[in-house]
């Protein structure tokens, strides 16, 4: 099977220097402000999806659950990850559209 575009996107993302991950550094990363786009994985606990989902509203973050923590964790070379926050717009906006294109071709 093909890589997705999102996870060839998130692995440029990481190389870029542009992506947080982890549930600590991606919480300071959206309240401060800097943070243009959060994935939490699809298998991520019911409160931890609740709790930045919640917070990417109140801080007008855009918010995504996609994947699963060892895709997400494997694509921007690192171990399992649940939550991810973009900090780059431009990669945040196309990895955003990227996932919807999914969604909506299943």
């Amino acid at each position: 099977m093909a890589i997705s575009k999102v996870f060839g996107m998130l692995g440029l993302a990481a190389k870029a220097g542009k992506v947080g991950s982890g549930s600590f550094v991606s919480e300071k990363l959206i309240k401060e402000g800097r943070a243009n786009l959060c994935i939490v994985a699809g298998d991520a606990s019911d409160n931890t999806t609740k709790d930045f989902r919640d917070m990417c509203t109140y801080y007008k973050v855009p918010f995504c659950v996609y994947s699963d923590r060892e895709t997400l964790g494997t694509h921007i070379g690192k171990e399992s990850r649940v939550v991810l926050a973009i900090t780059d717009k431009g990669f945040a906006e196309k990895i955003e559209a990227l996932i919807h294109m999914e969604e909506i071709n299943g």
